[in-house]
């Protein structure tokens, strides 16, 4: 392997490993935050602990009685329970026992309970969970959706089962009452060949309950969200928590495997919980005002994927006789066109890369990965394609890598003398210079094999984030592998080593082909005496095979079925270039052409600048030698 492609492939390996020590970086800001919330919830509980011991010595024989009323006795149970609301209203409303609703269109099945006139759950229908299970993003007993409006107290919706004064067979309507007068009505209507559920909270002739100092109500949605996905690792990592500000470029995020939360005082103007592969977002038409977020997974073994929070702030004009607070909800799939026909930027919850790569993953990839499934429904094929179709269209550019590799391969002999006439280290200058100047006359540039590689990072790196956020893949069999969205694996076990409890074949074949690249690579030019070459050609030929194998076991087989598509057709490509397009006697004519003319080649301006440190760096050696 030539100097410039070992360049390109220690610049990949710095660029991975800053992402992961950037990536680490942030678990541990997340951990020191989290730390530090710890702390001040501790001070906070402890100055609490000091004032009610203030509090007791102060008041011995009031604390006495307190301690007497609160602790369980037989007594205690035998005295009937008073009511919890001195609203009659409420009071019964408290008591009584909830009932079930269930909307359904053609994608959703919405079950809503009387209690907290909230979703009680809610099915996608058209897909299962990897076990073959209806599909629910919220489950039944594990969400809660509340509101919080001060009438003159504390009214917490949640607490109180609403009447059904309205049920069709998209709508229903639920009134809590007051006995004082006024109502509290959700409206909720599931709309039609869609993932959309709209709401309006009314308060409606609550004008002498609502303090006319209050301008706002809290909004409360708690829910765990299931495991649906075979991978824990790889389902986790692409699951967080979305909080997007208005007019906004991306919204921000919280999750990917990690333990976080939030608080921000601006407008906010909806938030998802997001699967891998399915979001539920909640949306106000008119703003939040305030929010707080929270996330937190759950062990491997849980039937449950994560625990989602969310608190947050919408205003309200006092006084009025009816005051109406819309909002509107999306359960369902991550599908990028989906997901963009609401007009709300909603499809920016999927990961598709930075500004630059998701420019080319929306523009460019996910028009031809549609465009081919027109016509093909086996997507292993589609991936074939696309594959061959990037390479064809970063052929230009990666032509000139690999017409310099060959010229590099013909120009073997003539480097073995140069490592042979230049042994010593400290005549690591004098090789460069020679091996320059033989570059300079076989018409071989430098920078011709690192270049076109760099070009080719924004591509490698937006099929790196298409193929796991792709719902299209989810569960696409093909070959051996039964889910192109998750591993393959062909080999399992129960304890992990090494941090792995599989082999993904798809992987293993990946970094095999990236292992036999290296070495046709390396066959073009030896290391001579440098340690450092030869340590890059180790690192090349078997630390990155195998760094990409650890990633890529975890990930899903669609992407690793493409890298290896990729360093195949990398292989062939340059096989072609070298036996028909790339004549090594023509190169080894040019060069010998220029030894016969004797005279000097004429240096490039990369030539001189390197030429020019150099001397400057031996000044230095000299200076240090006289001191």
């Amino acid at each position: 392997m030539d100097k410039n492609s070992i360049i390109g492939f220690v610049l990949i390996f710095l660029i991975m490993m800053g992402f992961f020590g950037y990536q680490s970086r942030q678990v541990k800001k997340q951990q020191a935050y989290q730390a530090h919330l710890d702390s001040i919830a501790q001070a906070e509980a402890y100055a609490q602990w000091q004032q009610d011991s203030i509090w007791r010595a102060n008041n011995p024989e009031a604390a006495a009685t307190l301690e007497e009323a609160v602790a369980p006795s037989e007594v205690a149970t035998a005295v009937p329970e008073a009511p919890v609301y001195s609203d009659a209203e409420l009071n019964a409303a408290a008591q009584a026992e909830a009932q079930y609703i269930t909307l359904a269109n053609d994608k959703l099945e919405v079950v809503f309970t009387t209690r907290g006139a909230q979703p009680y759950s809610v099915m996608v229908k058209d897909y299962l969970t990897y076990g073959k299970e209806p599909l629910y993003i919220l489950q039944g007993g594990k969400s809660e959706l509340g509101y919080v409006v001060y009438a003159p107290t504390a009214v917490d919706t949640r607490k109180f089962n609403f009447q059904i004064v309205e049920n069709t067979d998209s709508t229903v309507v639920m009134r809590l009452p007051f006995a004082s007068g006024g109502y509290i009505e959700q409206k909720y209507t599931l709309l039609q060949d869609s993932y959309s559920v709209n709401e309006t909270v009314s308060f409606v002739g609550m004008g002498h309950l609502i303090p006319r100092n209050v301008g706002s109500i809290d909004v409360d949605f708690d829910a765990i969200i299931p495991r649906m996905e075979k991978g824990y690792k790889n389902e986790t990592q692409y699951s967080r928590l979305n909080y997007y500000f208005p007019d906004d470029n991306k919204p921000g995020n919280i999750g990917n495997g990690r333990k976080g939360s939030k608080r921000f005082n601006n407008n906010i103007e909806w938030f998802a919980f997001q699967q891998q592969f399915f979001s539920a977002i909640m949306r106000a038409p008119k703003n939040f005002s305030y929010g707080e977020f929270s996330i937190d997974f759950l062990p491997k073994g849980s039937e449950d994927l994560m625990r989602c929070s969310a608190a947050l702030r919408a205003d309200i004009t006092p006084g009025a006789d009816r005051i109406e607070v819309p909002f509107e909800f999306y359960f369902g799939p991550n599908s990028y066109r989906g997901l963009k026909a609401y007009g709300h930027s909603y499809e920016k919850v999927i990961p598709l890369g930075g500004k630059v790569i998701g420019i080319f993953t929306k523009y460019v990839i996910i028009p031809l990965f549609d465009w081919l499934h027109k016509g093909i429904d086996n997507f292993g094929i589609i991936i074939l394609l696309m594959t061959i179709f990037i390479k064809i269209v970063v052929l230009p550019f990666a032509y000139k890598s690999y017409s310099s590799s060959a010229k590099m391969q013909a120009l073997k002999p003539y480097m073995e003398k140069i490592n042979a006439k230049y042994p010593k280290q400290e005549d690591a200058m004098k090789k460069q210079q020679e091996t320059m100047a033989l570059y300079k006359k076989a018409g071989v540039s430098p920078m011709g094999g690192c270049l076109p590689m760099l070009l080719q990072m924004p591509i490698l790196w937006a099929m790196f984030r298409f193929f796991p956020a792709s719902i299209e893949l989810r569960q696409q069999p093909f070959l051996w592998a039964e889910d192109l969205s998750a591993y393959d694996d062909i080999i399992h076990w129960n304890t992990a080593i090494l941090g792995m409890d599989h082999i993904s074949l798809f992987a293993l074949l990946m970094a095999v082909s990236m292992f036999f690249y290296s070495k046709i690579m390396q066959q073009q030019t030896t290391a001579g005496n440098d340690p450092n070459a030869k340590m890059m050609q180790a690192m090349s030929l078997y630390m990155m095979p195998i760094m990409m194998f650890f990633i890529c076991n975890n990930l899903s087989s669609g992407l690793s079925y493409y890298y290896l598509l990729s360093n195949l057709i990398t292989m062939l490509e340059t096989w072609i270039i070298r036996k028909w397009i790339v004549n090594p006697d023509d190169v080894i004519a040019k060069v010998e052409a220029a030894e016969k003319e004797n005279k000097p080649a004429p240096k490039s301006k990369w030539q001189q600048r390197l030429e020019e440190a150099q001397r400057m760096q031996r000044e230095m050696e000299k200076n240090k030698k006289r001191k």
